[in-house]
C-alpha cells in the first residue's frame, strides 16, 4: 500500500516504465540479500547473518532517495521497494524463529500483518490504482523491527528479563536472559499494527471514491 519511497506531503515525481535504473538495482541488490541471510544464519554464522540482514535493513530508504534525487522513479521501483521491505520483514522474524529466539505468535502477526499490506496493495494497484502514501511512523516501525531482528540474530549481549510472569511466549517479561533487540520487536509490533489500520482507513476511503466515480453515469460531473 505504499509508493516508491514517497512519503505523504512530498511532491509528485514523473513515473517512468524504465527498468535498469540506479534505484532499481539497489533495490535487487537489498532483495538478493534475503537467502544469503538465511544461509548464513542457518549455518550458524550469527555474526555474518546479522551483518547481511543489518545491511539489507540499513539501505532500505537508499533506492528511494536514489528515485527521487535523481527524478528515476519507475513502475517497477513502486513495487520493489514496498515488496522487498515485506520480504525482508518476513524472511528476517521467519530466520530468528527457526532458530529459537522468538516466539510463534511474533511471526505470526509479523506475517499477516505484511501479507494483508502487500496483496491488499497489489490488489488496490491493479483494480483502481490506488496508492497510500508510506508515513513515516510506518517507517520508523520498521525500522524499530530490524533493528530487534539484528539484535536477535547476533544474539548478545543478552539481558535479564523483567521476571513480571512466567510465560515463556512473553520473551523480556519473563525472567529467562534475553537479547536486548526483543525490546524494538515490541515497540515495532506496537507501532506497525497502529500504521496498519491508519493505512487500512486511508485505503477505504479512497476505494469508497474511486467505486463511486466508476459508478457516475458517462456525462455527468
Amino acid at each position: 500500500m505504499a509508493e516508491h519511497g514517497t512519503l505523504t506531503g512530498g511532491a509528485p515525481e514523473e513515473v517512468s516504465h524504465e527498468i535498469f535504473t540506479l534505484a532499481n538495482v539497489v533495490s535487487f541488490v537489498r532483495l538478493l540479500m534475503v537467502p544469503l541471510y538465511l544461509f548464513l544464519l542457518l549455518a550458524g554464522q550469527n555474526l555474518a547473518a546479522t551483518l547481511v540482514f543489518a545491511t539489507a535493513a540499513a539501505t532500505d530508504f537508499l533506492d528511494g532517495q536514489i528515485a527521487r534525487r535523481t527524478h528515476t522513479v519507475t513502475r517497477l521501483g513502486q513495487l520493489l521497494d514496498p515488496a522487498i521491505d515485506r520480504i525482508l520483514m518476513i524472511t528476517g522474524v521467519l530466520g530468528v524463529f527457526l532458530v529459537g529466539r522468538i516466539p510463534l505468535w511474533v511471526i505470526v502477526v509479523v506475517v499477516v500483518r505484511d501479507a494483508y499490506l502487500l496483496i491488499g496493495g497489489g490488489w488496490l494497484i491493479s483494480r483502481y490504482q490506488i496508492r497510500v502514501p508510506v508515513v513515516y511512523p510506518g517507517k520508523f516501525a520498521t525500522t524499530f523491527l530490524f533493528i530487534g531482528f539484528s539484535g536477535l540474530l547476533l544474539n548478545w549481549p543478552l539481558i535479564p528479563g523483567l521476571a513480571w510472569c512466567d510465560w515463556a511466549w512473553l520473551p523480556g517479561f519473563n525472567g529467562a536472559p534475553v537479547s536486548w533487540g526483543i525490546w524494538f520487536i515490541y515497540a515495532g509490533l506496537v507501532l506497525s499494527l497502529g500504521v496498519t489500520v491508519y493505512y487500512s482507513v486511508s485505503a477505504a476511503r479512497q476505494l469508497k471514491e474511486a467505486r463511486s466515480r466508476e459508478g457516475v453515469p458517462h456525462g455527468r460531473a
